[in-house]
């Protein structure tokens, strides 16, 4: 089951505040010793013992801000006018309607004009955006705002296949569903060719995973 979202033209809220760091670490642990309480558990019982340390631990670490370089350009003079398709990338993030993981499989594509992106700076980007609470359409556009402005055009497409935990573990279970979005601007929203072909290596990617 698929369900397709493309070119969502809302504005996009700011991005959510992350409530990680030391100074609430003791806090959230405090919390989730509650919320295993409130569940009928005993946070002091061996197995559950150090939970939610660990816990908060972790929603410190997946939420913390990516501090790594914003990408950059490369001058390649001679490359020009040719489709790149950057995929295989695969990040976690949360669902912001019930906290549940999905995970997303994003595709990137942009047309070069005598500059190139580091490739592995397009999964630095997928990272940035996926490590806060969200919804795969607003992740979509994000990445695809993030190239676009390293580029300095908008001749930039992104495609992101997701699964979602909230529908597959709630609600009507399906665990086959998958949602896809799809951002396109500048030349991939004009050309409906370019934008076919972009279309059809990334779904070639994705049923080779």
């Amino acid at each position: 089951m698929t369900n397709a979202v493309v070119n969502p033209t809302a504005a996009a809220p700011p991005p959510t505040r992350h409530a990680s760091g030391q100074g609430n670490a003791s806090r959230v642990a405090d919390l989730i010793a509650q919320l295993l309480i409130a569940l009928g558990e005993d946070p002091g019982r061996e197995g559950l013992a150090g939970t939610p340390d660990r816990v908060a631990a972790w929603w410190g670490d997946f939420l913390s801000p990516d501090t790594s370089p914003r990408a950059n350009c490369f001058t390649e003079s001679h490359l020009s006018g040719q489709l790149v398709v950057v995929g295989g990338i695969s990040v976690w993030s949360l669902c912001e309607h019930h906290i549940l993981p999905m995970n997303l499989q994003v595709a990137a594509g942009y047309v070069p004009d005598g500059e190139v992106v580091g490739l592995s700076k397009f999964g630095r980007i997928a990272q940035r955006h996926a490590g806060r609470l969200q919804v795969q359409e607003r992740f979509t556009r994000r990445v695809a705002e993030e190239i676009t402005d390293v580029i300095g055009r908008e001749d930039v497409a992104v495609a992101v296949r997701g699964t979602h935990l909230c529908m597959s573990m709630r609600g009507v279970r399906m665990e086959g569903a998958r949602t896809t979005s799809v951002h396109a601007g500048g030349c991939f929203r004009n050309d409906a060719v370019l934008s076919q072909q972009f279309l059809t290596i990334v779904g070639g990617q994705w049923e080779a995973m």
